[in-house]
């Protein structure tokens, strides 16, 4: 006779909370450090804002393709978002899944909008620059929160391709506001962090609250959970993180110009530009990991 093992406390689904939370925990730290660092010090607010001025320099000619992207990111995420969202809701009928999804997206832009707007100032530290806050940046939130309501909401054999898609999606939106000049790198990245520390408050709800259906069934066993998205997404990230900071102690090496923007080689641009990309792909590949393994282990069937 055949008997099928009920699933154990080991087995479900968020298994580890307190990963979700500590993970939580360092994104929240990492985006204090990142304003601190570039907003509250001399040093930092120089580089971000040599940055910002030598993206118009590096890289004038996609400007346009870019600002084109912007005009339409806000429609593009929130149809995305939505198209998915109602898709779980309705056709699946996990509502419990769509309303944490809607949760994250607001609380990801409403943390954005006090963060800029009422809780961090920008200090005068003798760099030429604008006077208001501008960190974290509003459309990277907003785009990158509608790609973790994706990501959080889909089963987990398409966890790893939504992990690697909502990152480049992430990245672009990023990317477009620093070379578009709306926003500094440091902006880019806090907005970055804001939104994975919702990600991962909401994504432990909903794996909580949806243990039946958050079950993985190991890499490989749908295209869409190949290991080979989230490898990406490391060599990605961890190679843009490195580079940037190789980048950026290069320019202290060689000694920084003595104005922003004022470069003969715009290499703060490139640091922000890695910097970028390998914070939003390290976060894609970091959460794609953890979702997975903290997925619900398929209870094997046993003949006794």
């Amino acid at each position: 006779m055949t008997s099928q093992r009920t699933s154990s406390g080991s087995a479900r689904a968020a298994r580890s909370p307190l990963l979700f939370v500590l993970a939580a925990v360092f994104c929240a730290s990492a985006l204090g450090w990142t304003y601190w660092a570039f907003v509250r010090t001399t040093r930092g607010q120089f580089a971000d804002e040599s940055a910002w001025r030598e993206a118009d320099v590096a890289a004038p000619d996609t400007q346009l393709p870019f600002l084109r992207f912007l005009d339409t990111l806000p429609l593009v995420s929130v149809v995305l978002a939505a198209a998915a969202i109602l898709f779980v809701a309705v056709v699946r009928r996990r509502i419990a899944a769509a309303v944490t999804a809607v949760g994250v997206i607001l609380a990801a832009n409403l943390t954005t909008q006090l963060l800029k707007n009422i809780v961090f100032d920008r200090p005068d530290r003798g760099v030429a620059t604008l006077a208001f806050n501008s960190l974290p940046s509003g459309h990277t939130t907003l785009a990158a929160s509608a790609a973790a309501a994706v990501f959080i909401i889909v089963t987990p054999r398409w966890r790893p391709f939504a992990a690697a898609a909502g990152g480049a999606y992430s990245v672009l939106a990023g990317a477009a506001t620093f070379i578009n000049l709306w926003h500094r790198p440091a902006d880019v990245v806090a907005a970055l962090l804001a939104v994975g520390t919702w990600t991962l408050i909401g994504g432990l709800i909903i794996m909580r609250t949806g243990d039946h259906w958050n079950n993985w069934h190991g890499y490989g066993a749908h295209w869409a959970s190949s290991r080979g998205w989230l490898v990406v997404c490391w060599v990605l990230g961890i190679g843009g993180l490195a580079l940037s900071m190789v980048l950026y102690l290069s320019v202290l090496a060689i000694g920084p110009a003595p104005e922003p923007g004022t470069a003969n080689i715009p290499l703060f641009f490139w640091w922000g530009l890695t910097w970028i990309i390998g914070a939003g792909f390290a976060l894609a590949a970091a959460a794609g990991w953890l979702f997975s393994a903290q997925a619900r282990v398929a209870a094997p069937s046993r003949i006794p």
